[in-house]
């Protein structure tokens, strides 16, 4: 069907968009978490999401076990909010 060219042509297509998806799929959960982390005033997560690359394993763990349990600047309720 393929000669040896072809197949290695094939592969190396196959790879490379691949590797794409993944880059798109990274940037994503990259930007969200980030973007989260900046508002919540969370430096050390903030560096941490920015240096590690994990395919975007770490960045979604913070956007839905970290994040959701601390409150958003401004929308914290104690003594004197309304």
């Amino acid at each position: 069907m393929f000669g040896a060219g072809e197949e290695a042509a094939v592969f190396s297509m196959a790879l490379i968009m691949l590797m794409i998806l993944g880059s798109v799929w990274s940037i994503v959960w990259k930007g969200i978490a980030l973007w989260q982390a900046a508002r919540r005033d969370q430096l050390g997560w903030y560096v941490a999401l920015l240096i590690i690359n994990t395919l975007g394993i770490l960045e979604i763990i913070y956007i839905f076990a970290v994040a959701p349990r601390q409150p958003e600047l401004g929308q914290q309720s104690g003594p004197g909010s309304p």
